[in-house]
């Protein structure tokens, strides 16, 4: 049995999404939290978005597989569903900084990771006194000069469509950096944050913090408009494009099919990425 897995988690205090030896990670953790749910088993669970270290998460979707007897013990005594029990008792094993929201028998031929067909992302940014928030410290970054928005958005505009990012993300033998960029979008929220609105079906690796590294260079008045749609013509990682830090980007959802397509979806996505590493910030 397929098993989804519904996620948020505050990135402070975790190494990224991916187990690691010896560092604590959101993987890892849930993992255990379900070892001890699944008494001794450890299933392994694969994610829509593997996030980096300090990265943020309001809506990963994770997966595992687990054969019949296993989910059945779940229940105990108590009279509930299988996916009510799990989740209560996730809640019960889990730290304070990783909660697993909803839990639910997944259709057939849905996967976390392939079947996804959008990925949703914000970058927060707080460019003035009046605006810095120490209860927001952990997920908005903290800018002592005040960004030209407007600029940020322009250059952004320049940057959306199907394009070589091999100039914002990190090179990896044997994978593409071709991506289409669906959404990339600067703007005001309510609060006054500047904030960065990313959207793709799939990102390379550190693609997201390399384009809002570019925008805030843009935003400071170090470089020009025209200036991240240059660099993306190079074709080529450049050393003057500062990877933003980690915990100011949160990954807000993923999008599926109906289920009738997710197999379809998955078959698809598979063939695409022989060859390409994804879902990496």
């Amino acid at each position: 049995m397929r098993i989804r897995l519904d996620l948020r988690y505050d990135g402070t205090d975790f190494a990224g999404w991916a187990i690691q030896p010896d560092l604590r990670t959101v993987q890892g953790t849930v993992e255990e939290g379900l070892a001890k749910v699944l008494r001794g088993q450890r299933p392994r669970l694969v994610v829509a978005g593997r996030t980096d270290s300090k990265v943020h998460a309001r809506g990963q979707v994770a997966h595992f597989d687990v054969d019949e007897t296993a989910w059945a013990a779940v229940v105990g005594r108590a009279q509930r569903t299988p996916e009510d029990a799990l989740l209560s008792r996730l809640t019960g094993v889990l730290p304070s900084d990783v909660v697993v929201h909803n839990v639910s028998v997944a259709p057939e031929g849905f996967d976390a990771r392939f079947s996804a067909t959008m990925r949703h992302y914000r970058y927060r940014i707080a460019d003035a006194v009046a605006l810095r928030d120490p209860l927001r410290r952990r997920d908005v970054l903290w800018s002592r000069r005040q960004l030209d928005v407007s600029a940020m958005n322009a250059a952004a505009q320049q940057l959306v469509g199907r394009h070589d990012f091999a100039a914002y993300c990190r090179p990896r033998p044997g994978a593409t950096t071709i991506r289409t960029l669906t959404e990339f979008v600067w703007e005001r929220d309510d609060d006054g944050l500047a904030v960065a609105t990313v959207r793709a079906d799939a990102f390379c690796h550190s693609m997201v913090r390399a384009l809002v590294g570019a925008g805030i260079a843009v935003g400071e008045g170090k470089h020009d408009v025209q200036w991240p749609r240059e660099l993306l013509r190079a074709k080529e990682r450049s050393s003057s494009v500062t990877v933003a830090p980690g915990h100011g980007l949160t990954l807000e959802g993923v999008d599926y099919p109906e289920a009738s397509q997710l197999a379809v979806r998955a078959q698809q996505t598979r063939a695409r990425r022989a060859t390409d590493d994804v879902d990496s910030i």
